[in-house]
């Protein structure tokens, strides 16, 4: 029997995990089952305030408008153990990627990245957090998470190979 490739994994991390990075979470989700692509997929805030809590409302109506449920996702608080458990771990913004290479471990085995260095033009720029405007904000939140999962999709893909 051939040996078996690991899933590759990928958590995606914002400020409170209820906004953007669960729609990064779906959509990565979403693009890896429409690719066929096995991968293990979850998602965590640097900071705590919110452990326990579902998204907010706008990101699960955000979600719902693509056909997407993210009503049982769960917010929790990004700790050592992410950093041995995932391939990759993708910050939404600038300050969040400070935060987690603050306090990455030195076992890490995970690469750290933003999430728009998987668009081309994009790289270095962050994922605007919409919790303090509309539900437009969210919109555009969703496409730019879906592009670059899309992305991301094709790069797993590639290396799978």
């Amino acid at each position: 029997m051939p040996d078996q490739i690991p899933s590759p994994s990928v958590l995606f991390v914002c400020l409170g995990n209820i906004c953007r990075s669960p729609l990064a979470e779906a959509a990565l989700r979403h693009h890896a089952q429409e690719a066929d692509l096995d991968v293990i997929v979850d998602s965590a805030g640097t900071g705590s305030w919110h452990i326990g809590k579902c998204p907010d409302p706008r990101s699960r109506a955000e979600a719902l408008r693509h056909g997407i449920d993210i009503g049982a996702y769960r917010a929790r608080q990004v700790g050592p153990k992410d950093f041995t458990r995932f391939d990759r771990i993708i910050a939404l913004d600038q300050s969040n990627l400070a935060d987690l290479r603050r306090i990455e471990p030195a076992q890490s085995r995970a690469r750290l990245s933003l999430l728009l260095d998987h668009i081309p033009g994009m790289a270095g720029q962050d994922v605007e957090d919409p919790y303090f405007g509309g539900p437009e904000g969210f919109e555009v939140t969703w496409h730019q998470v879906s592009e670059a999962a899309q992305n991301l999709v094709e790069a797993l893909l590639q290396e799978r190979n």
